[in-house]
Protein backbone atom coordinates (compact mmCIF):
# COMPACT_ATOMS: atom_id res chain seq x y z
CA UNK A 1 0.00 0.00 0.00
CA UNK A 2 3.15 2.02 -0.04
CA UNK A 3 2.88 5.57 -2.16
CA UNK A 4 -1.71 4.64 -2.58
CA UNK A 5 -2.12 8.16 -2.58
CA UNK A 6 -0.49 11.01 -4.76
CA UNK A 7 0.59 13.97 -3.02
CA UNK A 8 -1.81 16.46 -3.14
CA UNK A 9 -1.88 20.65 -1.75
CA UNK A 10 -3.12 20.41 1.72
CA UNK A 11 -3.00 22.52 4.88
CA UNK A 12 0.02 22.76 6.81
CA UNK A 13 -0.84 20.86 10.06
CA UNK A 14 2.25 21.64 11.82
CA UNK A 15 1.44 25.97 12.31
CA UNK A 16 -2.13 24.14 13.30
CA UNK A 17 -0.17 22.72 15.89
CA UNK A 18 2.12 25.32 17.33
CA UNK A 19 -0.90 27.99 16.89
CA UNK A 20 -2.78 25.91 19.43
CA UNK A 21 0.10 24.81 22.13
CA UNK A 22 0.38 20.80 20.12
CA UNK A 23 4.35 20.86 20.20
CA UNK A 24 6.71 19.86 22.55
CA UNK A 25 9.39 18.15 20.56
CA UNK A 26 10.05 17.54 17.13
CA UNK A 27 12.94 16.05 14.89
CA UNK A 28 13.41 18.80 12.29
CA UNK A 29 10.80 21.87 12.09
CA UNK A 30 11.91 22.36 8.47
CA UNK A 31 11.81 19.41 6.76
CA UNK A 32 8.59 18.28 9.27
CA UNK A 33 6.88 21.86 8.00
CA UNK A 34 7.99 20.47 3.99
CA UNK A 35 6.65 16.98 4.85
CA UNK A 36 3.18 18.13 5.57
CA UNK A 37 3.14 20.18 2.96
CA UNK A 38 1.92 17.21 1.02
CA UNK A 39 -0.62 14.86 2.24
CA UNK A 40 0.79 12.79 4.85
CA UNK A 41 0.32 9.43 6.53
CA UNK A 42 1.10 9.72 9.95
CA UNK A 43 0.86 7.35 13.15
CA UNK A 44 -0.05 7.23 16.82
CA UNK A 45 0.15 4.15 19.42
CA UNK A 46 -2.76 3.22 21.70
CA UNK A 47 -2.25 0.93 24.14
CA UNK A 48 -5.18 -1.11 24.80
CA UNK A 49 -5.05 -1.55 28.76
CA UNK A 50 -8.96 -0.38 29.64
CA UNK A 51 -11.97 -0.63 27.43
CA UNK A 52 -12.29 2.95 27.28
CA UNK A 53 -9.74 6.35 26.64
CA UNK A 54 -9.99 8.23 29.88
CA UNK A 55 -9.49 12.29 29.30
CA UNK A 56 -5.84 12.23 29.52
CA UNK A 57 -5.59 10.40 26.04
CA UNK A 58 -7.66 13.27 24.41
CA UNK A 59 -4.55 15.11 23.27
CA UNK A 60 -3.41 12.77 20.78
CA UNK A 61 -7.07 11.83 19.44
CA UNK A 62 -7.67 15.59 18.96
CA UNK A 63 -3.49 15.67 16.89
CA UNK A 64 -5.18 12.70 14.51
CA UNK A 65 -8.29 15.22 14.33
CA UNK A 66 -6.31 17.92 13.08
CA UNK A 67 -4.42 15.75 10.93
CA UNK A 68 -7.13 14.61 9.03
CA UNK A 69 -8.88 17.79 8.87
CA UNK A 70 -6.05 19.41 7.20
CA UNK A 71 -6.04 16.74 4.42
CA UNK A 72 -3.71 13.97 6.36
CA UNK A 73 -3.79 10.78 6.63
CA UNK A 74 -4.12 9.16 10.51
CA UNK A 75 -3.29 5.64 11.54
CA UNK A 76 -4.55 5.02 15.21
CA UNK A 77 -2.53 1.77 16.24
CA UNK A 78 -4.02 -0.72 18.64
CA UNK A 79 -0.83 -1.55 20.69
CA UNK A 80 -2.51 -5.19 20.96
CA UNK A 81 1.15 -6.61 20.92
CA UNK A 82 3.11 -4.08 22.79
CA UNK A 83 0.67 -4.29 25.62
CA UNK A 84 1.84 -7.77 25.96
CA UNK A 85 5.08 -6.49 27.07
CA UNK A 86 4.46 -3.14 28.48
CA UNK A 87 5.64 0.16 28.04
CA UNK A 88 7.96 0.93 30.70
CA UNK A 89 7.87 4.39 29.74
CA UNK A 90 6.59 7.06 32.71
CA UNK A 91 5.94 4.50 35.22
CA UNK A 92 8.20 3.54 38.09
CA UNK A 93 7.61 0.18 38.26
CA UNK A 94 6.35 -2.78 35.73
CA UNK A 95 2.81 -2.83 34.11
CA UNK A 96 0.72 -6.09 35.05
CA UNK A 97 0.85 -8.25 31.74
CA UNK A 98 -2.32 -8.36 30.41
CA UNK A 99 -4.31 -11.95 28.77
CA UNK A 100 -4.38 -11.63 24.79
CA UNK A 101 -7.76 -11.97 25.65
CA UNK A 102 -8.76 -8.86 27.61
CA UNK A 103 -6.54 -6.87 25.45
CA UNK A 104 -8.57 -7.88 22.48
CA UNK A 105 -11.29 -7.01 24.06
CA UNK A 106 -10.43 -4.06 24.89
CA UNK A 107 -9.19 -3.03 21.30
CA UNK A 108 -12.70 -3.74 20.16
CA UNK A 109 -14.10 -1.25 22.44
CA UNK A 110 -11.11 1.24 21.58
CA UNK A 111 -12.08 1.11 18.07
CA UNK A 112 -15.35 2.03 18.13
CA UNK A 113 -14.43 5.34 20.57
CA UNK A 114 -12.19 6.34 17.85
CA UNK A 115 -14.49 6.15 15.01
CA UNK A 116 -15.86 9.12 17.23
CA UNK A 117 -13.46 11.62 15.94
CA UNK A 118 -11.83 10.09 13.15
CA UNK A 119 -13.64 9.45 9.55
CA UNK A 120 -12.44 5.58 8.60
CA UNK A 121 -14.18 5.00 5.78
CA UNK A 122 -12.62 5.10 2.28
CA UNK A 123 -9.42 5.12 4.14
CA UNK A 124 -9.38 8.30 5.40
CA UNK A 125 -7.77 7.17 8.47
CA UNK A 126 -6.73 3.31 9.13
CA UNK A 127 -6.68 1.60 12.42
CA UNK A 128 -4.63 -1.69 13.47
CA UNK A 129 -3.13 -3.81 15.56
CA UNK A 130 0.26 -4.10 15.83
CA UNK A 131 -0.48 -7.48 17.31
CA UNK A 132 -0.80 -8.44 13.68
CA UNK A 133 2.64 -8.49 12.70
CA UNK A 134 4.71 -8.82 16.23
CA UNK A 135 3.60 -12.06 17.82
CA UNK A 136 4.02 -13.84 14.53
CA UNK A 137 8.08 -12.30 14.59
CA UNK A 138 10.79 -15.38 15.41
CA UNK A 139 13.07 -14.59 17.74
CA UNK A 140 16.34 -15.01 16.47
CA UNK A 141 15.37 -13.67 13.10
CA UNK A 142 14.28 -10.26 14.64
CA UNK A 143 17.39 -10.11 17.25
CA UNK A 144 19.67 -10.62 13.83
CA UNK A 145 17.77 -8.24 11.14
CA UNK A 146 16.40 -5.81 13.98
CA UNK A 147 18.26 -6.26 17.44
CA UNK A 148 21.57 -5.58 15.81
CA UNK A 149 20.60 -1.81 15.15
CA UNK A 150 20.43 -1.05 18.23
CA UNK A 151 22.84 0.68 21.12
CA UNK A 152 22.49 -1.03 24.52
CA UNK A 153 24.13 2.60 25.93
CA UNK A 154 21.74 4.58 23.53
CA UNK A 155 18.77 2.65 25.39
CA UNK A 156 20.18 2.72 28.72
CA UNK A 157 20.64 7.20 28.11
CA UNK A 158 16.55 6.77 27.42
CA UNK A 159 15.13 9.02 30.15
CA UNK A 160 12.12 6.17 30.05
CA UNK A 161 14.89 3.28 30.56
CA UNK A 162 17.31 5.85 33.14
CA UNK A 163 13.61 6.73 34.90
CA UNK A 164 13.08 2.73 36.02
CA UNK A 165 17.45 1.69 36.44
CA UNK A 166 16.77 2.67 40.44
CA UNK A 167 13.86 0.98 40.76
CA UNK A 168 14.62 -2.02 38.51
CA UNK A 169 14.28 -2.82 34.50
CA UNK A 170 13.33 -6.42 33.70
CA UNK A 171 14.01 -7.61 30.43
CA UNK A 172 10.53 -7.83 28.84
CA UNK A 173 10.54 -4.27 29.22
CA UNK A 174 14.02 -3.63 27.79
CA UNK A 175 12.44 -5.46 24.53
CA UNK A 176 9.77 -2.35 24.70
CA UNK A 177 12.09 0.36 22.40
CA UNK A 178 12.68 -2.38 19.47
CA UNK A 179 8.86 -3.27 19.15
CA UNK A 180 7.83 0.08 18.89
CA UNK A 181 10.53 1.32 16.49
CA UNK A 182 9.54 -1.97 14.47
CA UNK A 183 6.17 -0.59 14.49
CA UNK A 184 7.34 2.52 13.07
CA UNK A 185 9.50 0.43 10.13
CA UNK A 186 6.87 -1.68 9.33
CA UNK A 187 4.36 0.92 8.90
CA UNK A 188 6.65 3.11 6.97
CA UNK A 189 7.15 -0.15 4.54
CA UNK A 190 3.42 -0.66 4.13
CA UNK A 191 1.84 2.27 4.20
CA UNK A 192 4.76 4.91 3.55
CA UNK A 193 3.82 6.63 6.93
CA UNK A 194 6.28 9.25 7.45
CA UNK A 195 5.78 10.60 10.91
CA UNK A 196 5.01 9.27 14.60
CA UNK A 197 3.56 11.40 16.96
CA UNK A 198 2.85 10.30 21.08
CA UNK A 199 3.18 12.13 24.45
CA UNK A 200 6.53 13.44 25.28
CA UNK A 201 7.73 10.41 26.92
CA UNK A 202 7.74 8.41 23.86
CA UNK A 203 10.35 10.72 22.35
CA UNK A 204 13.08 8.19 22.97
CA UNK A 205 10.96 5.21 21.14
CA UNK A 206 10.02 7.57 18.37
CA UNK A 207 13.71 8.53 17.49
CA UNK A 208 14.55 4.96 17.87
CA UNK A 209 11.99 4.12 15.22
CA UNK A 210 12.94 6.71 12.93
CA UNK A 211 16.97 5.50 13.48
CA UNK A 212 15.70 1.91 12.83
CA UNK A 213 14.11 2.90 9.07
CA UNK A 214 17.34 5.22 8.57
CA UNK A 215 19.74 2.40 8.78
CA UNK A 216 17.63 -0.17 6.83
CA UNK A 217 15.81 2.06 4.12
CA UNK A 218 18.23 4.72 4.18
CA UNK A 219 15.49 6.83 4.47
CA UNK A 220 14.42 10.23 6.76
CA UNK A 221 11.02 9.73 8.97
CA UNK A 222 9.52 11.76 11.68
CA UNK A 223 8.88 12.04 14.95
CA UNK A 224 6.40 15.24 17.27
CA UNK A 225 5.67 14.80 20.59
CA UNK A 226 3.23 16.43 22.54
CA UNK A 227 3.61 18.16 26.07
CA UNK A 228 2.42 16.01 29.17
CA UNK A 229 -0.23 17.79 30.43
CA UNK A 230 -1.42 18.89 34.28
CA UNK A 231 -3.81 21.14 35.20
CA UNK A 232 -2.62 24.80 36.96
CA UNK A 233 -3.45 22.79 40.15
CA UNK A 234 -1.07 20.14 39.00
CA UNK A 235 -3.59 17.08 38.56
CA UNK A 236 -2.89 14.84 35.34
CA UNK A 237 -5.32 15.62 32.99
CA UNK A 238 -8.66 13.18 33.39
CA UNK A 239 -8.25 12.39 37.17
CA UNK A 240 -10.82 13.98 39.78
CA UNK A 241 -11.57 12.77 43.19
CA UNK A 242 -14.08 10.35 41.78
CA UNK A 243 -11.08 8.59 39.72
CA UNK A 244 -10.52 8.61 35.47
CA UNK A 245 -13.23 10.64 33.36
CA UNK A 246 -13.49 8.20 30.61
CA UNK A 247 -14.92 8.94 27.50
CA UNK A 248 -17.08 5.65 27.31
CA UNK A 249 -20.84 7.42 28.03
CA UNK A 250 -21.25 4.30 30.95
CA UNK A 251 -18.43 5.25 32.98
CA UNK A 252 -18.92 8.75 32.84
CA UNK A 253 -21.72 10.01 31.97
CA UNK A 254 -22.48 12.98 29.49
CA UNK A 255 -23.17 15.14 32.09
CA UNK A 256 -20.55 14.36 34.29
CA UNK A 257 -17.99 14.53 31.54
CA UNK A 258 -19.14 18.12 30.85
CA UNK A 259 -18.98 19.20 34.27
CA UNK A 260 -15.53 18.23 34.60
CA UNK A 261 -15.09 20.61 31.69
CA UNK A 262 -16.99 23.21 32.93
CA UNK A 263 -15.24 23.22 36.32
CA UNK A 264 -11.79 23.80 35.54
CA UNK A 265 -9.60 26.35 36.98
CA UNK A 266 -9.68 29.87 35.09
CA UNK A 267 -6.07 29.43 34.43
CA UNK A 268 -6.76 26.35 32.15
CA UNK A 269 -9.77 27.13 30.13
CA UNK A 270 -8.23 29.04 27.42
CA UNK A 271 -5.64 26.79 26.97
CA UNK A 272 -7.82 23.96 26.79
CA UNK A 273 -10.46 25.43 24.26
CA UNK A 274 -7.49 25.72 21.94
CA UNK A 275 -6.44 22.02 22.37
CA UNK A 276 -9.82 20.41 23.28
CA UNK A 277 -12.13 22.30 20.86
CA UNK A 278 -12.28 22.81 16.98
CA UNK A 279 -13.16 26.30 17.64
CA UNK A 280 -11.34 28.99 15.14
CA UNK A 281 -8.20 30.26 16.69
CA UNK A 282 -9.81 33.86 16.94
CA UNK A 283 -12.83 32.93 18.81
CA UNK A 284 -10.37 31.03 21.13
CA UNK A 285 -8.53 34.14 21.65
CA UNK A 286 -11.46 36.38 22.26
CA UNK A 287 -12.73 33.87 24.96
CA UNK A 288 -9.27 33.90 26.45
CA UNK A 289 -9.71 37.66 26.75
CA UNK A 290 -12.68 37.36 29.22
CA UNK A 291 -12.04 38.15 32.68
CA UNK A 292 -13.88 38.26 36.13
CA UNK A 293 -17.26 36.49 36.24
CA UNK A 294 -17.22 36.38 32.33
CA UNK A 295 -14.76 33.62 32.33
CA UNK A 296 -17.86 31.24 33.27
CA UNK A 297 -18.93 31.89 29.29
CA UNK A 298 -15.90 30.70 28.53
CA UNK A 299 -15.81 27.61 30.05
CA UNK A 300 -19.35 26.96 29.48
CA UNK A 301 -18.27 27.15 25.60
CA UNK A 302 -15.47 24.36 26.62
CA UNK A 303 -17.70 22.10 27.81
CA UNK A 304 -20.04 22.09 25.37
CA UNK A 305 -17.81 21.81 22.88
CA UNK A 306 -15.71 19.11 23.91
CA UNK A 307 -18.70 17.24 24.84
CA UNK A 308 -20.33 17.40 21.25
CA UNK A 309 -16.40 16.45 19.96
CA UNK A 310 -16.75 13.14 22.67
CA UNK A 311 -20.49 12.33 22.69
CA UNK A 312 -22.40 13.95 19.99
CA UNK A 313 -24.41 17.54 19.77
CA UNK A 314 -27.23 15.69 21.30
CA UNK A 315 -26.04 14.75 24.48
CA UNK A 316 -24.59 17.92 24.80
CA UNK A 317 -27.29 20.14 24.51
CA UNK A 318 -28.79 17.36 27.12
CA UNK A 319 -26.01 17.76 29.21
CA UNK A 320 -25.75 21.59 28.91
CA UNK A 321 -29.24 22.18 30.04
CA UNK A 322 -29.29 20.37 32.51
CA UNK A 323 -26.45 22.14 33.75
CA UNK A 324 -28.31 25.40 33.09
CA UNK A 325 -31.33 24.28 34.88
CA UNK A 326 -29.35 23.27 38.15
CA UNK A 327 -26.32 26.43 38.04
CA UNK A 328 -29.05 28.62 36.57
CA UNK A 329 -32.06 30.36 38.10
CA UNK A 330 -34.29 27.41 37.71
CA UNK A 331 -32.60 24.75 40.03
CA UNK A 332 -35.23 22.01 39.03
CA UNK A 333 -33.58 18.22 38.71
CA UNK A 334 -35.55 17.29 35.96
CA UNK A 335 -33.05 16.75 33.31
CA UNK A 336 -32.16 13.24 32.61
CA UNK A 337 -28.62 14.03 32.00
CA UNK A 338 -28.07 14.30 35.68
CA UNK A 339 -26.59 11.37 37.40
CA UNK A 340 -29.14 8.94 38.53
CA UNK A 341 -28.94 6.58 42.02
CA UNK A 342 -31.83 4.29 41.86
CA UNK A 343 -32.84 3.20 45.36
CA UNK A 344 -35.79 0.91 46.64
CA UNK A 345 -38.96 2.53 48.43
CA UNK A 346 -38.27 0.42 51.44
CA UNK A 347 -35.18 2.05 52.09
CA UNK A 348 -36.61 5.72 52.01
CA UNK A 349 -39.76 4.53 53.83
CA UNK A 350 -37.86 4.06 57.01
CA UNK A 351 -35.55 6.81 55.86
CA UNK A 352 -32.11 7.00 54.92
CA UNK A 353 -29.19 8.56 57.18
CA UNK A 354 -27.57 11.28 54.78
CA UNK A 355 -24.20 10.41 55.32
CA UNK A 356 -25.08 6.61 53.98
CA UNK A 357 -27.14 7.96 50.64
CA UNK A 358 -23.93 10.24 50.07
CA UNK A 359 -21.24 7.73 49.88
CA UNK A 360 -24.38 4.87 48.23
CA UNK A 361 -24.69 7.47 45.60
CA UNK A 362 -21.11 8.07 44.95
CA UNK A 363 -20.88 11.47 45.71
CA UNK A 364 -18.29 11.03 48.58
CA UNK A 365 -15.90 8.19 48.64
CA UNK A 366 -16.07 6.96 52.03
CA UNK A 367 -19.40 7.44 54.96
CA UNK A 368 -16.22 9.66 56.57
CA UNK A 369 -15.83 11.56 53.86
CA UNK A 370 -19.75 12.39 54.02
CA UNK A 371 -19.89 12.77 57.84
CA UNK A 372 -17.11 15.26 56.81
CA UNK A 373 -18.61 17.38 54.05
CA UNK A 374 -22.33 17.38 55.89
CA UNK A 375 -20.60 18.73 59.38
CA UNK A 376 -18.97 21.65 57.82
CA UNK A 377 -22.29 22.27 55.72
CA UNK A 378 -21.69 21.16 52.34
CA UNK A 379 -24.38 18.56 52.40
CA UNK A 380 -27.75 19.01 50.22
CA UNK A 381 -30.72 18.44 49.71
CA UNK A 382 -33.39 19.77 47.18
CA UNK A 383 -31.56 22.95 47.70
CA UNK A 384 -31.62 22.68 51.32
CA UNK A 385 -28.41 22.60 53.82
CA UNK A 386 -28.12 18.95 55.47
CA UNK A 387 -28.00 19.96 59.05
CA UNK A 388 -26.80 17.06 60.61
CA UNK A 389 -24.91 14.40 59.32
CA UNK A 390 -26.99 11.15 60.13
CA UNK A 391 -29.88 13.16 59.32
CA UNK A 392 -32.92 10.91 57.57
CA UNK A 393 -33.96 11.10 53.69
CA UNK A 394 -37.38 9.81 53.66
CA UNK A 395 -39.94 9.05 51.07
CA UNK A 396 -41.64 12.16 51.92
CA UNK A 397 -38.85 14.52 51.26
CA UNK A 398 -38.64 13.92 46.99
CA UNK A 399 -39.54 16.40 45.19
CA UNK A 400 -41.47 15.67 41.66
CA UNK A 401 -40.77 12.04 43.15
CA UNK A 402 -36.93 12.53 43.42
CA UNK A 403 -34.47 13.50 45.83
CA UNK A 404 -31.73 15.95 44.70
CA UNK A 405 -28.12 15.47 46.36
CA UNK A 406 -25.68 18.24 46.26
CA UNK A 407 -22.16 17.84 47.39
CA UNK A 408 -19.96 21.25 47.36
CA UNK A 409 -21.24 23.92 45.33
CA UNK A 410 -21.40 21.85 41.84
CA UNK A 411 -21.46 18.00 42.05
CA UNK A 412 -25.00 16.36 41.89
CA UNK A 413 -26.97 13.59 42.08
CA UNK A 414 -30.65 12.99 41.28
CA UNK A 415 -32.05 9.72 43.87
CA UNK A 416 -34.94 7.71 42.61
CA UNK A 417 -37.07 4.76 43.28
CA UNK A 418 -36.22 1.72 40.99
Amino acid sequence: MKGAFQKIKVENVLDIFEARGFVEQVTDRVLVSSLLKNRTTCYIGFDPTAKSFHVGSLLPIMSLVHMQRAGHRPIAVIGGGTALVGDPSGKTEMRPIMTREKINENASFLKKQLARFIEFEDEKAIMVNNADWLTGLRYIDFLRDIGRHFSVNRMLAAESYRARLETGLNFIEFNYMLLQAYDFWHLFKTYDCRLQMGGNDQWGNILAGADLTRRMEGEIIHGLTFPLLTTSSGIKMGKTHKGAIWLDSELTSPYEYYQYWINQNDEDVGRFLSLFTLLPMDEVRRLRRLKGSDIRKAKAVLAYEATKLCHGQTEADQAQNASRQLFGPDKSASSVSVPVYRTNQQRLEAGIPSYILFEDSGLCKSRGEARRLIAQGGGYLNGQKIKVFDQLIKLEDSENDSWLLRAGKKRYVKVIVG
